[in-house]
């Protein structure tokens, strides 16, 4: 079977026509991705998603009840965590899922972008060592370490070079990550964190970029249709004033990534993000049977690391409802709709507080004041594909 980035014409073997059924959301946990806003954004898109299958919205699914128009489609909050967990649901292949399935929970987390600290290191069952082997060339320096002790020595190793990035696993929106320039600062900074929740879930400690750029590499299917695009995220300040993802501006085409670069040129750098965001989709293809995903999404961070060198690599993966999946579905909606649009340029954002200005053209997937968060709103934007890209 071809792969979602492969250079074949289908990309699966048989694709699977909507004949009737439900589109439902499901909190994969209910400690995840569970706020308010995140709720209201995934119940947003599967209806839009329901709505081009023809299939009915069955809201939030009950394993108690019966869902009728079977067969369902699931819009999870987090990539499923067992593909034992993902057949008990009856998903068996990515067109019953907007997001993906993973064999262990840490193959969902950025913990595998990384090697271990050392072949003494601790590790989940599961680890593929081979996996980092495999994207060594496609990612920065660092280090995946599950406890305070591997951390420690994986810190001190990346120091030696240039300031590091402390990041826990599961933090998202560039949250919770902690640069450090010297041991004391890095000793501090791991103090405070749960050393049972590093047991569980890991670390990563990782080479720092000044200024980088990061870019968003991705793609979806939904049905025969597929997207592929990439785009520049920004950064904006949240309601406390830390800064946090605010959205991405994404160059978007109809087909795989070989159309995409056929159709839209990207500028060389670009194209060692796709590139790269490639290379680690492969590889968690080859490393981690079991996998599949509907929606794909790879981070590539670009800037000037220790010496002034300049450093390309992905920092992470998502297959889930994320941050860019106001702009996807603009675009999924558009091809979708017209046959003969094969590129597009989508932005969507993330605005903090009560006074945002949104474009009266904007489409709006969450407005409201989330308990956690507070005034929020989400909403995406189609510009002309002759505009400037970012």
């Amino acid at each position: 079977m071809d792969t979602l980035f492969s250079s074949g014409v289908a990309v699966v073997d048989t694709v699977l026509k909507s004949t009737g059924g439900s589109v439902v959301v499901w909190s994969a946990d209910p400690q995840a991705y569970s706020s308010e806003h995140e709720r209201a954004t995934r119940s947003n898109f599967a209806q839009r998603l329901a709505a081009l299958k023809q299939f009915r919205f069955g809201g939030e699914y009950d394993a108690a009840r019966d869902h009728e128009n079977a067969p369902l489609y699931f819009v999870p909050s987090d990539t499923i965590s067992s593909t034992q967990l993902a057949r008990s649901l009856g998903i068996s292949t990515l067109h019953d899922v907007f997001g993906g399935v993973v064999p262990h929970p840490f193959v969902a987390t950025k913990a595998i972008t990384h090697p271990l600290a050392g072949r003494a290191a601790a590790c989940p069952d599961g680890w593929a060592p081979a996996f980092a082997a495999a994207v060594s060339d496609a990612v920065l320096d660092g280090y995946s370490a599950f406890s305070l002790e591997d951390a420690r020595w994986a810190g001190r190793q990346l120091l030696e070079s240039g300031p590091v990035r402390v990041k826990p696993v599961r933090a998202t929106g560039g949250r919770g990550q902690t640069m450090v320039t010297d041991d004391e600062a890095l000793d501090r900074c791991l103090a405070a964190m749960d050393e049972s929740e590093i047991a569980v879930d890991g670390v990563v400690i990782e080479e720092n970029l000044e200024n980088p750029e990061t870019y968003s590499v991705g793609q979806v299917i939904v049905d025969e249709l597929i997207v592929s695009y990439y785009g520049r995220q920004r950064m904006t300040q949240d309601n406390q004033g830390q800064s946090v993802y605010g959205g991405s501006d994404l160059t978007l085409a109809r087909g795989n990534f070989d159309a995409l670069l056929a159709k839209t040129s990207p500028p060389p750098t670009l194209g060692l993000a796709i590139e790269q965001a490639r290379r680690y989709h492969q590889a968690v293809i080859d490393c981690f049977p079991g996998f599949f995903a509907s929606r794909v999404n790879y981070d590539v961070a670009q800037g000037v690391g220790a010496g002034g060198t300049w450093r390309s690599g992905v920092l992470e993966q998502s297959w889930r409802v994320g941050g860019a999946t106001g702009a996807e579905m603009i675009a999924i909606e558009s091809f979708w709709r017209d046959p003969a649009l094969d590129r597009m340029r989508v932005s969507c954002f993330e605005a903090y507080g009560a006074a945002a200005t949104i474009p009266a053209d904007a489409q709006v997937h969450y407005r409201g004041i989330d308990k956690k968060t507070g005034h929020l709103t989400k909403y995406a934007l189609q510009k002309p594909y002759d505009s400037d890209p970012t």
